[in-house]
């Protein structure tokens, strides 16, 4: 567990570090900044043109009209974000030739893939740390049902989970960035939109659908299944993952 963890700290260290992190938690939290700015001025725009309706009024929810439009806004930065944070995991390691140092190492591969990916999660954590002020201060001014804040935080940490097993993965794959970038991005969208293909939402086609169970979870329903699926996701990710680089070692 020690040697995960170190390289988990390795891992964590250098999206710090580097310009990379920098640009991408920068990015984030303005994106979700900005759009939380938006969703609010809306949300602000549709109550004024309901002063002479009580009736709308009451049916203009903080939780429907504020807080779920901007998760889901958030939600594709996460699809954004994900490729950039995890394109270098493998790739830069191709790169500086010290991937093949790190294979003939008393590390298993198992261990490498686990510390990868808390390492990046644990970025992802502070990503999401930092838009804790939209919660902090909507509490301060009104009383929203903690429900929705509850399943849109745990939907986007499910999100980046599945999305960073995914880029892992495909980092393990190739030896440029661009393609790692490119690849978990077009793979990551597809299967976010792929339940659009089926206006089912029982039929199989949906449940393989990212969002399909990111709608579940924003509109407050845990469910079993739907944790299922992303824990199922990211395992069948970094088993392939570990895989990959196992074929490596013994090449």
């Amino acid at each position: 567990m020690k040697v995960t963890l170190a390289i988990a700290g390795r891992e964590l260290k250098s999206r710090l570090n580097t310009s990379v992190g920098g640009v991408v938690l920068a990015l984030f939290l303005f994106l979700a900044g900005f759009f939380w700015f938006l969703s609010l001025n809306n949300y602000v725009a549709q109550s004024q043109s309901l002063v002479m309706n009580p009736y709308a009024a009451s049916m203009l929810t903080l939780g429907d009209y504020l807080i779920l439009p901007w998760f889901s806004n958030c939600m594709f930065f996460v699809l954004l974000v994900a490729p950039a944070l995890s394109m270098g995991s493998f790739t830069q390691e191709y790169q500086q030739h010290t991937l093949t140092l790190l294979l003939t190492s008393p590390v298993s591969t198992g261990q490498i893939v686990l510390g990868k990916y808390l390492g990046l999660m644990g970025f992802a954590s502070l990503m999401l740390l930092g838009t804790l002020h939209v919660p902090a201060t909507l509490y301060y001014v009104a009383d929203p049902d903690f429900g929705y804040f509850f399943g849109g935080y745990l939907a986007m940490f499910a999100l980046m989970s599945a999305s960073l097993s995914l880029g892992l993965f495909v980092s393990a794959s190739t030896q440029s960035q661009m393609v790692a970038f490119l690849a978990t991005l077009v793979a990551g969208l597809s299967l976010y939109v792929l339940s659009w293909l089926n206006p089912d939402p029982a039929g199989w086609i949906s449940q393989l659908a990212l969002a399909t169970h990111i709608e579940d979870l924003l509109s407050g329903a845990l469910r079993l299944s739907d944790m299922a699926y992303f824990l199922g996701f990211t395992l069948v990710m970094l088993f392939g993952c570990q895989q990959k680089l196992e074929g490596l070692r013994w090449s």
